[in-house]
């Protein structure tokens, strides 16, 4: 495994010039993730982009696993940010999350580049269709370069337990390869479509897909179940192994002192609620502290259609869609609100709206 030292972001990379690409006039692919720098979706893309020898590589990835964090900012405590070694490429790792990740890389402050040419989210173990989007970390890695008016691309892989393999990275990162190398050509000559970001998914057997399909995001999820757990002293489980690209989350992340003795006495009864007694002053004796877990199921829910991501991923196409950022409803549906908006404010209800 490469090492990873602190540094001073502007002195690493090799020099000064090749971060600035000066004397380098390949185009500048800036990579991320969110299942972390070490993972093998990324290292995969990673190695195949130098190899082609086209592109100027440079990557700013999560120090660990951001799965399902979203969209989500790091607003009130530092990011830390330390140089790893990767042949070919320049290389940072940052305690935050994706979107963090692209924000400071496009801040001018590790990378000295005023603007890459394409920013690369992936590749994901485990697809982002449908209503996934709202989780992902890996789309939202794209979005964040898209809001900053970077072109970009999340990158997902099918991931199945009992199926696939970490060499399937290496094939799934071929199979996206036409298409970065299209888009790349597309913009250095000034030809590339603007206005989307584009959120790819590779079907689990990538040897054997179907080619690309331009498809719209559907409504597939996953289902979820809540299970009442008793204090646990081991650390949080993750379902990247079930090929679903969402991460358990568990409520109650510190147990309270009682459950914390009990973690240290283990010679207690296992209980699926667990009360907690406060001092006098505290209120009622008797509240209670629950402890819950997600269970995820594997199998995904949800629109069909091969004019839809998740249906045409299920019939073998690598699915390319164009995602935007406003969430506006339709027009009919804004024209039904207000309408009713009219028929509250003839009851006698002022209104803004």
């Amino acid at each position: 495994m490469e090492s990873a030292a602190t540094v001073s972001p502007l002195q690493a990379g090799g020099s000064e010039q090749r971060q600035k690409g000066e004397g380098d006039d390949r185009p500048i692919l800036l990579l991320t993730n969110d299942d972390g720098i070490y993972a093998p979706g990324i290292r995969s893309l990673i190695a195949l982009l130098v190899e082609t020898g086209r592109y100027n590589v440079c990557v700013c990835a999560p120090d660990s696993e951001k799965s399902a964090v979203g969209h989500s900012i790091t607003a009130h405590s530092k990011i830390a940010v330390r140089q790893v070694l990767i042949a070919g490429a320049t290389a940072f790792e940052l305690s935050g999350t994706p979107a963090d990740c692209v924000s400071l890389s496009l801040s001018g402050k590790i990378f000295l580049w005023s603007k890459p040419s394409l920013v690369l989210s992936g590749i994901n173990k485990g697809s982002n269709c449908g209503y996934h989007i709202i989780y992902s970390g890996t789309v939202a890695g794209a979005r964040e370069a898209f809001m900053y008016g970077v072109p970009s691309m999340a990158l997902s892989y099918d991931w199945r337990r009992g199926h696939s393999h970490d060499t399937d990275f290496r094939i799934a990162a071929e199979a996206c390869l036409p298409l970065i190398d299209a888009v790349v050509s597309h913009l250095m000559e000034g030809s590339y479509p603007q206005g989307f970001f584009l959120n790819v998914d590779v079907p689990s057997n990538p040897a054997q897909n179907k080619g690309y399909k331009v498809t719209k995001q559907g409504t597939s999820v996953i289902k979820t179940y809540w299970k009442p757990v008793t204090p646990d002293c081991s650390p949080s489980l993750s379902v990247k192994d079930q090929g679903i690209g969402i991460q358990i989350a568990q409520l109650g992340l510190e147990a309270s002192a009682a459950g914390a003795a009990r973690c240290e006495n283990s010679n207690t009864k296992n209980v699926e609620i667990e009360s907690v007694a406060g001092s006098a002053n505290d209120g009622p004796s008797d509240l209670q502290h629950l402890l819950f877990k997600r269970e995820v199921s594997e199998h995904e829910y949800g629109e069909e259609g091969n004019d839809l991501d998740f249906g045409a991923l299920q019939e073998g196409y690598i699915t390319v869609t164009p995602l935007g950022l406003k969430s506006n409803v339709h027009s009919d549906i804004h024209t039904s609100f207000k309408s009713w908006v009219s028929s509250v404010a003839e009851l006698g209800i002022t209104s803004a709206l």
